[in-house]
């Protein structure tokens, strides 16, 4: 693919839209760039020239110069550099230089310094071209603008609109002196909005804001955490990271996370926006039919931004990936169920819950506690309840499984922790540089500063591996959940910090506010690595409730306090699709409902669904009833315990997904459109999606008294009825109808696909490793079909150097063949393979005959002989042909 890229110089209509927190019109900086936008409309005259000589260095891949804000009386003269990456992708930066001796940092904040995990690469100039259609490199002087094409074809412009905008520093005593025409200075010095009063803005406003038009792209996706379908809609979207109360159905209000990645897909050519920038920011969206335009807007920070193009999505997520990092591959025992709640009472309780599960026959990997395990709520302390923390995990890992316990960012003031915390300098400070004392769970609380390198140091002392350590002890079945990191803060404005508090080098919360759920969960995940490393179980589990873009490579998500109706399930499909989109497609959501009691019906029909969830927990409010497995009793229990069974014995297919998104990005639970981008329907369903490349296509009823569903495929390819994971029909048209009963799971299998299975029932997944494996061959159209399966020890990470084995099966002309690569040793026996819709008079292996049957017109060879770590082939002998469908 060759791109051009063109300067020139972009204002789209916008109205606020009303947030349970902050609307844009009562947000100072969303509310000026608004008004600048609407007069740029009406002026179209642009304040931004490049009216000095530029540097054109690292032979073409780098062009920089200054940018001139024309002011009516003065010129602010502005740094920017555009470079051309590796991979065709492409970087724009726009800062300030500030001369202001302050006691705060007064530069402008650099996300990319902790999103961005190295030096980026820049591009070959032997293929990169510059040019304006003279086969030069032009900037003009007026009308700053880009132009991006790709095969020759404009498809994305850059301020065509003239919104750029980035409110330079100035005093408010010559405020007026430095305004351009179009804009307003509502709010530029003080925040009137009725919890922020106290406010102080010291520098005043810095906000940054461009617009984006994707030319012929009507398809927009990402941005998230937002309460919404999967495909984007009209409106403006605010990434703000809070602790938001009992969220509403189809709000664009803000949550708990905030991944500035936008992506747009059309056949044969996706595209991604990565907005780097951890301030309050807002996305305004419309869909002309001239394609996608979108304006941006963040509080401050620099104007920093990457331009990501690929013939299909999943390219675009492996080139963001490649900048940001790719999701971890966790132990295995994390892709199983977890069980949870607010809370279980003490340590008899969480052993009986234990026993029960055996008791029903019903697997899981890890029982959670919540904050009441705590000594009033002390984080690093256990209360009376729980005499013998060391002794309960070792009962624990009799089974394989593993505790995760609670710990949030807010510190109880007095405590042992707070009192290090607050004497070594490693708190979050108020605008007078003094610890900041808020309410929280504990009550009157501090912060942990995630930013200073001390807080790292202190917090690798507390997860220590040692018999010593009366919290996490020398038992290494025991990982961390971080909640309430956006920071929340019970009575802070928009119940979070107050955006003038001060953390490491200098800088206001403001600037780096959506970093601080990333940076505290980064800080567990090392403090946990550094513990494990000297065992075999060397992979953390963190779960964590904020994020932000490079979150993925450090830990799993959930979609917060959900509730128990219907609707809340529905959603939950497209959120965690669009996470997945947004490369964070490790996320689940709370199976249940985290408010409220559900139905029988509603917590079975959850169940089915959440076992599809790559974080697959059950979790409920302390005032809500209890819900295990069994307590809804028959026939919701079996039903239940049925597809929970069926999660596991696919295992092999989740852990191949997980495997496959650490090395590529691509989405856990893929939308339709990510397999065809052929067809326009696919870009809009999401109530249906993919378990990564396995060919498991699965549409869960979500719908309370459904008695049937319809089944949209995304291509022309013949699909196998797999529902509850048993074959009993083909299809091979555009859609299908399926009735369902309260058992069943709608899914199919895409034809050309082999999946790989464990059917033995284990108490947890480490229980399982030695099982034999059985394999689904579900032919495609023209007999052929392929898949793989990758296997490692599950928990250390010799995987990183070669330890691993990947088989990767075929079938074609006749003979089923295992490939494979790697030296991990793992001789897995296979029990049985079933080739569904084929016929066979005779197969052999080596010469020598093996033995099958004929199941509903389907092939089922018993007992092969054959392992996953040796090469094989297996040929079927006679016709290898489909029924008519």
């Amino acid at each position: 693919m060759q791109i051009f890229a063109i300067f020139y110089w972009f204002c789209l209509v916008i109205s606020a839209k009303q947030y349970l927190f902050k609307s844009c019109e009562e947000n100072g900086f969303c509310k000026r760039n608004i008004d600048y936008c609407r007069n740029k409309l009406q002026t179209k005259i642009s304040n931004y020239f490049i009216e000095d000589a530029i540097e054109v260095g690292s032979e073409y891949a780098v062009i920089s110069g200054l940018l001139t804000k024309k002011l009516p009386n003065s010129d602010v003269k502005l740094p920017f550099q555009l470079s051309f990456l590796e991979n065709d992708n492409i970087r724009f930066t726009l800062d300030e230089n500030r001369n202001v001796d302050l006691n705060i940092n007064a530069n402008r904040f650099k996300a990319s310094e902790h999103v961005l995990p190295h030096e980026l690469r820049l591009k070959d100039s032997t293929s990169i071209t510059i040019h304006d259609g003279a086969e030069k490199i032009l900037l003009l002087y007026k009308d700053f603008k880009i132009e991006v094409f790709v095969n020759e074809t404009l498809q994305m412009t850059i301020n065509e609109d003239k919104f750029l905008n980035l409110e330079h520093f100035r005093n408010e005593s010559d405020n007026q002196q430095q305004l351009l025409p179009e804009e307003s200075d509502f709010n530029m010095f003080r925040d009137n909005f009725k919890d922020s009063t106290s406010d102080k803005l010291p520098l005043g406003p810095e906000s940054i804001g461009l617009d984006f038009n994707f030319v012929d792209f009507h398809n927009a996706y990402g941005i998230p955490e937002h309460s919404k379908g999967l495909k984007l809609e009209e409106e403006i979207y605010r990434l703000y990271n809070v602790d938001i109360f009992e969220y509403e159905v189809d709000s664009n209000l803000p949550m708990y996370g905030s991944i500035p990645f936008l992506l747009v897909s059309k056949p044969r050519l996706s595209m991604g926006l990565f907005w780097i920038n951890s301030a309050d920011t807002y996305i305004n969206l419309s869909k002309p039919k001239s394609g996608a335009k979108t304006h941006w807007m963040s509080e401050n920070g620099v104007l920093d931004f990457i331009i990501f193009f690929g013939e299909s999505p999943a390219e675009v997520n492996k080139k963001y990936g490649e900048i940001t990092g790719f999701p971890t591959l966790p132990q295995l025992f994390a892709l199983g169920y977890h069980q949870c709640r607010w809370n279980y009472n003490d340590q008899k309780d969480l052993l009986e819950i234990n026993s029960l599960f055996d008791e029903h026959q019903i697997p899981y990997d890890s029982i959670w506690l919540d904050i009441e395990y705590t000594d009033n709520k002390q984080y690093f302390t256990w209360n009376s309840n729980f005499p013998d923390p060391s002794g309960m995990l070792d009962e624990l890992d009799l089974t394989g499984r593993n505790l995760i316990i609670i710990i949030d960012p807010h510190i109880k003031k007095g405590s042992k922790v707070s009192n290090h915390l607050q004497k070594n300098g490693l708190t979050l400070m108020n605008s007078e540089n003094d610890t900041f004392y808020g309410h929280c769970w504990p009550g009157e609380s501090l912060w942990v500063d995630s930013f200073n390198p001390g807080s790292q140091e202190y917090w690798d002392e507390l997860h220590r591996l040692s018999p010593e350590n009366k919290v996490f002890f020398d038992n290494t079945n025991i990982h961390l959940w971080n909640d309430m990191n956006e920071i929340s803060v019970f009575d802070g404005p928009e119940t979070s910090s107050p955006r003038d508090n001060l953390q490491y080098g200098g800088y206001e919360e403001r600037s780096l506010h959506n970093l601080n759920g990333r940076k505290f969960h980064d800080m567990t995940y090392s403090s946990l690595s550094k513990r494990l490393e000297s065992t075999q179980r060397q992979r953390p589990f963190v779960l964590t409730r904020s994020f932000f873009a490079g979150s993925q490579k450090s830990a799993a998500m959930w979609t917060g306090d959900n509730m128990s109706k219907w609707e809340y399930l529905k959603l939950s499909i497209p959120m965690l699709l669009n996470n997945g989109v947004a490369g964070m497609p490790f996320g689940g959501a709370d199976v249940g409902g985290f408010f409220g009691n559900p139905s029988k019906d509603l917590l079975t029909r959850w169940y089915q669904t959440g076992i599809w969830y790559p974080f697959f927990r059950g979790h409920a409010h302390i005032d809500s009833r209890r819900r295990e497995p069994w307590v809804p009793g028959e026939p919701y229990t079996s039903i239940i315990r049925d597809a929970i069974n069926l999660r596991y014995t696919l295992l092999p297919e989740f852990y191949n997904a997980f495997r496959e998104s650490s090395i590529s990005g691509m989405p856990i639970l893929k939308p339709l459109f990510y397999e065809s981008q052929k067809f326009s329907k696919n870009y809009d369903i999401e109530d249906e999606f993919f378990l990564g490349n396995s060919g498991i296509l699965v549409k869960p009823v979500t719908e309370e008294t459904t008695k049937e569903v319809t089944i949209v495929f995304p291509d022309s390819e013949i699909y196998y009825d797999f529902t509850n994971g048993k074959i009993s029909s083909r299809y091979h048209t555009q859609s299908v109808k399926v009735p369902v009963t309260l058992s069943d799971i709608p899914m199919v299998i895409k034809g050309g696909s082999i999946i790989s299975r464990k059917m033995r029932y284990r108490r947890s997944s480490k229980l399982m490793n030695h099982d034999p494996y059985t394999l689904v061959v579900a032919p495609s159209s023209t007999n052929s079909a392929s898949g793989s399966l990758y296997v490692d020890d599950y928990e250390s990470f010799d995987y990183k150097n070669g330890s691993f084995l990947v088989a990767n099966f075929e079938l074609k002309n006749g003979k089923l063949t295992n490939k494979v690569t790697g030296t991990f040793n793992a001789p897995r026996r296979i029990e049985k393979i079933l080739i569904l819709n084929t016929h066979a008079t005779k197969v052999e292996h080596d010469g020598a005959s093996l033995r099958f049957k004929s199941i509903d017109g389907n092939l089922e060879i018993q007992n092969p002989g054959l392992h996953i770590n040796e090469d094989w082939n297996i040929v079927i002998k006679k016709d290898l042909v489909h029924d008519e469908l």
